[in-house]
């Protein structure tokens, strides 16, 4: 600001045929102190009236070398309370608080000019023993006003594009939690089934040991200790893992677990765009709705759109086409991914639901956990709708395709 606002005040002009300039000083002043916080606008009308000052006197006496230093502060100091007049009428009139009304804002602005300007002419025609004519303020109304405004649309105008460039980085971390919560959502389906195997688990073991103790052989007592043994460590992880599985389920529980599925499709369209990026792949996506549907539950239509869509990005070496489509057809949602990768031949597509079976390894030949098709296969049997796996009709690939009923999924209407 200290250096910035002299150097604009030297893009000026003279109006009035006097010593008075109109510059983009004025401007550039008007833009710091409705940007900066700190420091106060008093400190900033001391900074800036001497450094304005000391400029235009070194100026001066670099290009006019039989100025002195007299002369030049003589010319030149009544430019310094024009700027401090300007500090103090921004700060009394509080204008950093009232930024949500902008044309108040310039009106204000306008008062602040006035003000200052007539600090300024008071001091040079106190000199000069020169008069300001009606006209002479009418002009400086004018300019005024222009200038306040349009720093005030400029100043409007950059907080706009931070606030869009904000909400837009709101919008991305929104959606990188929501992701994460439907990848912890659909976590908790395997920890839950876990639980439920674990019960089973500690349950035959309790019964093993009770069959066990009631026979008069001395081993069999030895097992049924074994066996009791057992069925005691199983019930402490059930324990462990009950209260993993209630932490999850409060993290992902809220009022707000709905939205549109449009939104929810886009979402999972810009994740795995990246996706693809970030495995160096060249992928188009496309995304097409049909219908009119309720709002889902967010992180159910995640997980499992997610799940197709990232297989389908990772069924590709380099590059090719994913299509996503969503539709409804009278009472059920139809969530269907096609692409035009290798494809998968018809005597694997029963395996590829079977836990553990997998046809993906990484660069290491490790391959996957092979359980994301599970996890989609058994939640859309558990919200009783189903999984189609079929060739491509518009060439190679393979179409993967959803179909949910609408009161699994959505919201009541």
């Amino acid at each position: 600001m200290v250096i910035s606002v002299p150097i604009a005040g030297e893009f000026h002009f003279y109006p009035f045929q006097t010593d008075f300039r109109v510059s983009l000083g004025t401007p550039a002043f008007f833009l710091f102190l409705l940007w900066l916080r700190s420091p106060s606008p008093l400190i900033s009308g001391l900074l800036v009236g001497s450094s304005v000052t000391i400029f235009r006197m070194g100026l001066d006496l670099r290009l006019e070398p039989h100025w002195n230093w007299g002369v030049a502060f003589q010319h030149h100091y009544p430019v310094f309370f024009y700027y401090l007049t300007y500090a103090i009428a921004f700060a009394l009139l509080r204008m950093n608080r009232r930024h949500n009304q902008p044309i108040l804002v310039g009106a204000l602005g306008v008062v602040c000019e006035i003000a200052a300007t007539l600090v300024e002419l008071l001091l040079r025609y106190s000199i000069t023993e020169q008069t300001t004519t009606f006209a002479t303020w009418n002009q400086i109304v004018l300019i005024a006003f222009f200038r306040s405004f349009f720093v005030l649309g400029f100043f409007n105008l950059v907080k706009l594009r931070q606030s869009k460039a904000a909400e837009e980085q709101k919008r991305k971390e929104n959606e990188k939690m929501l992701m994460l919560i439907s990848e912890l959502y659909e976590e908790t389906i395997q920890l839950k089934k876990t639980l439920h195997n674990a019960e089973n688990i500690a349950r035959d073991s309790y019964e093993l040991y009770q069959s066990l103790n009631d026979e008069p052989y001395v081993f069999h007592k030895d097992l049924a200790q074994k066996a009791l043994r057992i069925a005691g460590e199983v019930h402490e992880i059930k324990k462990d893992n009950q209260r993993i599985y209630a932490g999850l389920s409060s993290l992902i529980s809220h009022e707000s677990d709905y939205m549109p599925v449009e939104e929810l499709a886009d979402i999972v369209l810009r994740s795995n765009q990246k996706y693809a990026q970030s495995l160096g792949k060249k992928i188009e996506f496309t995304l097409q709705t049909e219908g009119i549907f309720p709002l889902c539950h967010v992180y159910t239509a995640l997980s499992l759109f997610n799940n197709l869509v990232a297989n389908a990005v990772e069924s590709f070496e380099e590059q090719g086409i994913i299509r996503i489509r969503v539709k409804r057809e009278k009472d059920v949602i139809v969530f269907s991914v096609a692409d035009n990768g290798p494809g998968i031949a018809p005597k694997y597509r029963e395996k590829i639901f079977i836990p553990g079976y997998t046809t993906k390894f990484d660069k290491a030949g490790n391959p996957s956990t092979g359980i994301g098709l599970v996890y989609v296969n058994q939640e859309t049997e558990r919200l009783l709708g189903n999984v189609q796996v079929q060739d491509n009709p518009e060439g190679a690939g393979t179409v993967f395709t959803i179909t949910l009923p609408i009161g699994q999924i959505g919201k009541e209407e």
